[in-house]
């Protein structure tokens, strides 16, 4: 066996291989915990653990992470603080500092992982400055979720959150999205559901195909998917329940001659051929150099 093909140590944090069994909190890190976003049978055991043994739980919602670690059967004994949009900018330091002096500092949202459209980026950027070591439990994330069941492409995605709440933000917002090629992921609030389909039926296209997801992993989940504009009349009754939306990335847009005819000229008026020069930009584009070159003729006569 070389070094390299020597199995590590698991970090303190780490459960061993084959225990099966969750890690032990570790002094002096802080540890953001995914919550279930739904079913509280999704919460892993990390979880139960980590909010049964950590000194100071930083959550989202107080009364929401009581609520949860009653359904787990956990009793929090740590020191529990609120840790919002609203505070977050001044609670950083503190759980930074907690986690200096050896506290283990666990971080939690109402729903899924901390920092994804939720309170946390702005304490792990100070952790790290701090040099504060940070570890996450993984779990339950809305966003994969949405995705897997949204039937559209999962090779290429982004995250754009919440969208705009005024319209003329929202229109411009989408509008600067309407080439992006891969699958968009959104969060959106029931009420204003109908008119950001609307926006983005008018941005996209109203043949562009999405999925809206509502109520994920819970009782009454449900999938919509069709063409914007099919999804925009089905919201205009209301709907209600968490909702992310997903939204098909723009189609390629076909490369055309005519709008390589200046890279050709510019070739030719360098010296090369303009056959050479149709060449060598058919190779750069996939379009015929027969093409390129009768366009670049024309475009000269």
């Amino acid at each position: 066996m070389t070094h390299d093909d020597a199995p590590r140590p698991p970090l303190p944090d780490e459960p061993d291989e084959g225990t099966g069994e969750a890690a032990a909190m570790t002094p002096g890190v802080i540890l953001l915990a995914a919550t279930p976003i739904g079913d509280a049978a999704d919460a892993p055991p990390r979880l139960r653990r980590a909010l049964a043994e950590a000194d100071v739980v930083a959550a989202e919602d107080t009364r929401r992470l009581r609520a949860l670690a009653g359904r787990l059967g956990v009793h929090v004994t740590g020191r529990l603080l609120s840790f919002h949009e609203h505070n977050e900018h001044d609670r950083a330091p503190e759980l930074v500092r907690a986690a200096q002096d050896g506290a283990r500092v666990l971080v939690v949202s109402d729903a899924g992982m901390p920092a994804v459209s939720d309170p946390g980026y702005r304490l792990v950027r100070a952790a790290t400055d701090a040099g504060v070591r940070v570890s996450v439990a993984p779990g339950p994330s809305a966003v994969l979720t949405a995705l897997a069941l949204s039937g559209l492409a999962t090779d290429r995605f982004c995250f754009e959150g919440f969208v705009a709440r005024r319209a003329g933000d929202r229109a411009r917002a989408l509008a600067g999205l309407a080439q992006e090629p891969r699958t968009m992921i959104f969060f959106e609030s029931p009420h204003r559901l109908a008119g950001t389909l609307a926006d983005m039926a008018q941005a996209f296209g109203a043949d562009r195909a999405a999925a809206v997801c509502r109520e994920l992993t819970k009782t009454y989940e449900e999938v919509r998917r069709g063409p914007l504009a099919e999804l925009v009349a089905w919201a205009q009754d209301g709907v209600r329940g968490e909702i992310t939306v997903v939204v098909a990335g723009a189609p390629p847009v076909a490369a055309r001659a005519e709008d390589h005819v200046e890279e050709v000229l510019a070739l030719a008026d360098g010296g090369a051929r303009l056959k050479d020069a149709a060449a060598a930009v058919a190779a750069q584009t996939g379009l015929g150099k027969r093409e390129l070159y009768q366009a670049a003729l024309a475009r000269k006569s």
